[in-house]
């Protein structure tokens, strides 16, 4: 069931739209972390692990393939909790681990092709949405939607150092 905090604030109460902000970024994460719930629990899984394959899937396009020491500082886990995570995620079929052909010893995670058919499946509704929401915005108010998210982003990711 969506949320919807919203409709209590008018605009002319809040000029800035900090508020506004506040409000509606809120909501989004409280449906982010509802779908991801609502995964984890379709899938056996806890909640940290929906949040490793996450970490995993955006690696990959960042600064190469996770290794189980990067989650493990991504995640703020111990050493043993990112191992019994990442034993579940291979056992469910999510990712796989892979050894680094210049490096024997380091352990690349990968998603697995059946995990990534899992995950596309299930947020397939998810990536609908996103893409009837964006086709209402011209090209020009997406980029700074987009830039808007990446500089929250970094901000967001200042306050835990």
């Amino acid at each position: 069931m969506p949320v919807n905090n919203t409709s209590s604030i008018s605009p002319r109460d809040d000029p800035t739209g900090l508020q506004n902000f506040a409000v509606l970024l809120r909501a989004m994460n409280a449906e982010f972390n509802r779908i991801a719930h609502d995964f984890a629990q379709a899938q056996g899984l806890h909640l940290t692990d929906v949040l490793a394959l996450i970490a995993i899937l955006d690696a990959d396009a960042e600064d190469g393939p996770m290794t189980p020491g990067r989650l493990r500082e991504r995640l703020s886990l111990t050493s043993g909790a990112v191992t019994a995570c990442i034993d579940r995620l291979e056992k469910a079929g999510h990712i796989q681990r892979v050894r680094a052909v210049d490096d024997r010893r380091v352990v690349h995670l990968h998603y697995a092709t059946a995990g990534r058919r899992v995950a596309a499946d299930y947020f397939r509704p998810l990536a609908r949405s996103t893409a009837a929401a964006s086709e209402r915005f011209s090209a020009d108010e997406l980029a700074v939607v987009l830039r808007f998210l990446t500089e929250m982003n970094r901000e967001l990711g200042l306050l835990s150092r």
